[in-house]
């Protein structure tokens, strides 16, 4: 596809969190957070245990509105929803396809909620999957999970012929993943963070970096330049903006490496069209050209004026083509209401 100054294939989210896109505004905590396992206990784990079905359907709109409106065409997501785990890969995927947006999703299996929770978990993969649902084996992480339930998603994966997605050393209190998931990684395993990975750690996989969301956390920066593995990008679930992201992994490495250039950050966005192959062939036309690492860095507000996926508009002049984005905003704002008033509910 011969491209102009301004355009580009359509951008990869390489990681995000679908459920996340009607986070925003929610009611504070229980207390405030000190740590990162009590951003996970007293945010994230609790948001996703009040999500229902048709929370997530509007919530997977409104994300997938607001990644094609930032020219990302495609997203590797990440899904956790407890109390409604049977056939919520299958909406997320239906709201993504409505609004023309490409999806791979997995549910994050996990024995946070007992054996019970973690057999359904696996069971929503693989009904997902042998349905033809286009996805991976979603594990939430290794420090939440049993041997037992680590193998059987490695195993699950395997027999679909698909890779594992999988949160691994994010913070602390998954140092050890290393060790418990030696042998069971393999190339196409997508591990995400990596943060508190050694730099020769020997897992195999595309490592996902999401700068601002382990700037958000306070677990640290990955330095990604140390490792051997394929590096992509995600946003972990604030967004899909990726020229966004990429602008800020760059000046997160410089702050770190004061001889670093956009190259690198630009090549780990570029990575995400080895993972969805796909989207090479989708076209977004940009409100600033050329498009080039070293202006794209230092320019702000720059936008998606048309998107064009699989051959077919899905953008003109910033509006989406195949829904109605006002009514999306709408009913995801009725559906966080919902899910604030769960929340305030919730014991703990």
């Amino acid at each position: 596809m011969e491209l102009s100054a301004n355009e580009t294939p359509g951008l990869v989210c390489a990681h995000h969190h679908l459920y996340s896109a009607l986070a925003r505004g929610m009611p504070a905590p229980p207390r405030t957070p000190t740590s990162f396992i009590e951003i996970l206990e007293l945010v994230w784990w609790r948001l996703d245990r009040a999500l229902d079905l048709a929370m997530l359907e509007w919530s997977a709109k409104l994300a997938a509105l607001e990644a094609l409106e930032s020219g990302c065409t495609a997203i590797i997501d990440h899904h956790e929803s407890p109390n409604a785990i049977e056939g919520s890969l299958s909406v997320l995927a239906d709201a993504c396809d409505e609004v023309g947006v490409r999806l791979n999703t997995a549910y994050g299996v996990t024995d946070r909620h007992g054996p019970d929770g973690a057999t359904a978990g696996l069971a929503e993969n693989d009904r997902f999957l042998s349905d033809g649902g286009r996805g991976m084996v979603g594990v939430h992480a290794a420090f939440t999970c049993t041997d037992d339930t680590l193998v059987a998603a490695a195993e699950l994966a395997a027999r679909h012929g698909v890779g594992v997605h999988i949160h691994v050393a994010e913070g602390p209190d998954d140092i050890g993943a290393v060790e418990r998931l030696a042998g069971l990684a393999t190339d196409s395993w997508l591990l995400i963070h990596g943060v508190h990975l050694p730099d020769d750690h020997g897992l195999a996989g595309t490592i996902v970096h999401n700068p601002r969301s382990n700037m958000n956390n306070a677990v640290g920066y990955a330095r990604p330049t140390r490792f051997a593995n394929p590096i992509a990008l995600g946003t972990d679930g604030i967004g899909a903006a990726m020229l966004d992201e990429f602008a800020l992994a760059y000046v997160k490495q410089r702050e770190h490496e004061v001889t670093a250039s956009p190259d690198a950050a630009w090549s780990w966005l570029t990575t995400g069209w080895d993972l969805f192959p796909e989207a090479r062939h989708d076209r977004v036309a940009w409100s600033y050209e050329p498009i080039d690492p070293w202006r794209l860095a230092f320019t702000t507000g720059v936008r998606a004026l048309d998107v064009d996926i699989d051959g077919q508009p899905a953008l003109r002049n910033g509006v989406a083509t195949r829904v109605d984005a006002d009514e999306i905003r709408a009913k995801a704002t009725e559906q966080a209401a919902r899910l604030f008033a769960a929340l305030d509910e919730m014991e703990t």
